[in-house]
């Protein structure tokens, strides 16, 4: 069988678990489980679907680094949650807030990797990962940001999750060129003229996705655009470079911030899907019977097993 890495981006997917599954899905105890169970039956899903043989659950180890912080002070800003240690908490439902240990718990007994990296996202997890496998690669996440990952001639797509898990979308170089015009590996530069408020990113005033898609078809990329547009010997409309102008303090810093990290090292690690041990499946089936895990941690281990081979 060909190998293939499936990176998960994990709180992609327990967010989307949580408010696909409803919170009236409840342990024993009467706590929810709803994102557990939903995101079990997301990986078995996504296993048997797509037969990975190596697979990594990318982490949140910080979700808003503070180096992207300080060159765009508005990012995820609106995501802050309310609190008095002076930290900055990602404004997480109480009811998910506390199934995320749950969570890592099972995947840890089901013996699925789990990777992040301090000061980093799990976006630069998934993006150093991907730029350094030596194997195809699917991308599972419901982040357009990752777009700029897709590359058909190393084997990289982004599943996507966007429209839920019964219409999951494959984004190849074609799907990206057809959707937006431009190349994936255009993709960062578009998302930064055009701007992201989910993520607090301004963009530039003015520009939106059928602009930006055509300055960097005529451009090349944003060094281009900016050159072209501090350069009047250069075709461009007065009030696109007007634009383009009044965002330079933004455009200087917003690709550090869009763009993955390419290059976060990590030690040896075993990602490839196994046949599940004696004692992972006891482990299992404490955990199933402590918190009521039922039929998504049945699915999920016979996924795993049929994976393995």
């Amino acid at each position: 069988m060909t190998e293939r890495l499936m990176l998960l981006d994990a709180a992609s997917l327990y967010f989307r678990a949580f408010y696909g599954v409803p919170d009236t899905v409840r342990a024993p105890n009467g706590t929810p489980v709803n994102a557990v169970r939903g995101f079990l039956d997301i990986i078995a899903r996504l296993v048997t679907e797509f037969r990975p043989t190596h697979l990594v659950a990318c982490w949140d180890d910080d979700w808003r680094p503070q180096w992207r912080v300080d060159l765009i002070p508005s990012y995820k800003a609106h995501r802050v949650a309310a609190t008095t240690a002076g930290t900055d908490v990602e404004e997480t439902p109480d009811l998910l807030d506390a199934q995320i240990p749950v969570i890592r718990e099972t995947l840890h007994a089901l013996g699925i990797c789990i990777l992040g990296a301090p000061d980093h996202e799990a976006d630069d997890v998934v993006g150093s990962l991907a730029r350094q496998a030596d194997v195809p690669v699917d991308i599972v996440t419901g982040d357009r940001d990752l777009f700029q990952l897709v590359d058909d001639a190393r084997g990289a797509r982004v599943i996507y999750t966007a429209r839920g898990m019964s219409k999951l979308e494959l984004v190849t170089d074609e799907v990206v060129r057809s959707k937006y015009g431009i190349d994936p590996g255009q993709y960062a530069d578009f998302a930064v003229m055009r701007g992201d408020a989910s993520d607090g990113l301004p963009g530039v005033a003015g520009v939106g996705e059928k602009t930006a898609a055509n300055l960097l078809r005529e451009y090349g990329d944003l060094a281009g655009i900016v050159a072209a547009a501090g350069d009047s010997s250069i075709p461009m409309s007065a009030s696109l470079r007007l634009k383009i102008k009044a965002a330079d303090a933004y455009l200087a810093v917003a690709p550090k911030v869009v763009e993955v990290v390419p290059d976060l090292g990590f030690l040896p690690f075993d990602a490839r899907i196994r046949p599940l041990a004696a004692e992972q499946r006891a482990a299992m089936e404490r955990l199933t019977e402590q918190w009521g895990l039922g039929g998504s941690a049945k699915r999920v281990m016979e996924a795993l097993d049929q994976a393995a081979g």
